[in-house]
């Protein structure tokens, strides 16, 4: 590419982010890059074949009129999905009309002519199939530890995997649940490495809720939600992670996807943090679909499995540092003294390998007991979750759950619900955000007047503050 197409490009970009905003164009331009200009076509580039056909269904007429005022022989813009960080394949110069070239695997061509923009779609391609949130390529069955607590989970995620890597769909959808740092995100992510490792043609994207309710949202936002439901809908497996956070009718949406997908015999795996009939955020139809496929839990790890996974992460660390060691007394401190989740004994090993690395001393269980202290000592207090303060708020004051998470105003619903936020916020780490998302998709400010209309009514009420003293002793036992 020569310096006159980067700065000509440098320019295009300007150009979009002035007409689009900066939100816009960070969400759908940032990674959008120019190849090479050969003749009047100018090359272009996105990491993900959901990207390249969003652009296509909404800003390539923006971006070329951008490429045109800019230089006014630009007349088409051609399409790629980048595979491991490369755009293939390269253009050529010829004079051949773009009506006769012919597209290339893993390409998005768009063709232009006077007032006319036309498409075709991509082929599938490893890079673009496993599309969606990123996926973390350290979680894999090879690196899952398995235990009681674990086991029936791990061995049906291989199953899936292993059925849909040969267009075979077994247990639809599988539901599994845990508290957090448990391993269900380790298992999605596992589930699609394997799944796509055989047939790069096949569909497989592992969402977030957050990432499918932006999506949805900003699809709805620029009038093009009919190209997003036909992208879900073309989806052969399909793996939802944090399904707790769904909210609203992004949640309706992913109702019908649900029932679109299982009813073209696609598969379908979800991670929660609690069972789908505790889901409150959910309407009836989802939660059925969901509780009528294969529900797995996920327990709270015993010693011997926590043992394992401290072990595995040491034996990990020692491979790559050469002169690592860890003592089994260290390895037996560990596993005794975090019992919060998987992620702590990740990060206790971390930290233990950072603190060998930096200072060079020798990992012991002293060591263990300077570095670790935060965590060793959060097990002094049990982790709250919001689905547990809604179940002794509303049993306390006599509310049904769903009315908490309702939109009514009667006095004898507002004031649990505003403890409860109140509970929410002191007792967890969730955000204003994430609390307001849990509460019934309400908006952060919500939270934050429920937070603080409550420290008001506890200053000028010794009896309310008693009340919420043995709300909190309850939750906290």
């Amino acid at each position: 590419m020569t310096m006159d197409a980067d700065q000509v490009w440098l320019r295009v970009r300007a150009r979009l982010r002035a007409a689009v905003g900066e939100d816009v164009f960070t969400s759908w331009f940032a990674r959008l890059e120019l190849e090479e200009v050969v003749g009047d076509l100018a090359h272009l580039s996105v990491p993900t074949r959901f990207l390249c056909s969003w652009i296509q269904s909404n800003y390539v007429e923006k971006i070329l009129e951008a490429f045109t005022a800019e230089n006014e022989t630009i007349g088409r813009l051609h399409l790629t999905v980048r595979v491991n960080g490369q755009a293939r394949p390269r253009l050529v110069a010829s004079n051949e009309p773009a009506a006769e070239t012919e597209a290339q695997p893993g390409v998005a061509e768009v063709r232009t002519v006077p007032a006319l923009v036309t498409s075709q779609p991509a082929s599938g391609t490893r890079a673009n199939a496993l599309s969606g949130s990123a996926l973390d390529r350290k979680l894999t069955f090879e690196t899952f530890v398995s235990g009681s607590a674990n086991e029936m989970a791990l061995n049906v995620a291989k199953q899936v995997a292993s059925a849909a890597a040969n267009n075979v769909v077994t247990f639809n959808p599988v539901y599994i649940h845990s508290s957090v740092g448990l391993g269900k995100t380790h298992l999605l992510n596992a589930i699609a490495w394997a799944a796509g490792a055989s047939d790069v043609s096949r569909n497989i994207v592992y969402l977030t809720a957050d990432h499918f309710m932006y999506h949805f949202i900003t699809a709805v936002q620029h009038q093009s939600a009919l190209a997003f439901k036909e992208w879900l809908r073309g989806i052969d497996l399909l793996l939802i992670d944090d399904m707790q956070f769904l909210q609203g009718k992004s949640a309706t949406e992913f109702g019908h996807t649900l029932s679109t997908l299982i009813s073209g015999t696609k598969q379908v795996v979800v991670a929660g943090d609690a069972p789908p009939r505790d889901l409150e955020m959910l309407d009836d139809r989802v939660r059925s679909r969901l509780s009528g496929g294969l529900v797995i839990p996920i327990t709270q790890f015993d010693p011997e499995l926590r043992r394992a996974i401290v072990q595995k992460r040491a034996d990990q660390a020692a491979s790559r540092f050469t002169g690592l060691s860890f003592p089994a007394p260290v390895i037996d401190y560990v596993a005794r003294s975090i019992v919060s989740h998987g992620r702590d004994l990740d990060g206790a090993v971390n930290r233990l390998v950072a603190a060998n690395q930096l200072t060079g001393e020798p990992i012991t269980v002293g060591l263990a007991e300077k570095t670790l202290q935060d965590l060793i000592r959060s097990r002094e207090t049990p982790r709250v979750r919001i689905e547990d303060i809604l179940k002794i708020v509303a049993r306390h004051y006599k509310v049904p759950r769903n009315e908490l998470l309702s939109s009514r105003r009667s006095r004898d619903v507002v004031r649990p619900r505003q403890i409860a936020m109140y509970l929410a916020k002191s007792l967890t780490s969730r955000s204003l955000p994430e609390i307001g998302r849990r509460f019934g998709g309400r908006d952060h400010t919500t939270v934050l007047h429920s937070v603080r209309k409550v420290e008001q009514l506890m200053s000028q009420d010794g009896e309310l503050t008693q009340e919420i003293e043995l709300l909190r002793r309850m939750l906290e036992e």
